[in-house]
């Protein structure tokens, strides 16, 4: 039996948005790891007013939004230095 495989019709992102949604899926499995960082992508974040994936592919501005907050989330008090 041969298994075929298709072109997906469904429209592909533009190589900025691609780039920022890669990037910003990076950032969160370092900082977060994986489980984490799937869950937080992919969650509508009260913060962001949105899921950060989203937000983070759609513009260079929102990608600095959701990187802030990840900082924020992983940054740990000065007393702990």
């Amino acid at each position: 039996m041969t298994t075929r495989f298709h072109r997906s019709r469904a429209p592909r992102l533009e190589p900025d948005k691609a780039r920022r949604q890669g990037q910003i899926t990076q950032l969160a499995l370092v900082l977060l790891g994986r489980e984490k960082a799937i869950d937080f992508l992919n969650s509508d974040n009260a913060e962001l007013g949105a899921r950060p994936l989203d937000l983070a592919t759609e513009s260079a501005a929102g990608c600095a939004s959701v990187e802030a907050t990840l900082g924020r989330m992983t940054l740990r008090p000065a007393a702990e230095i």
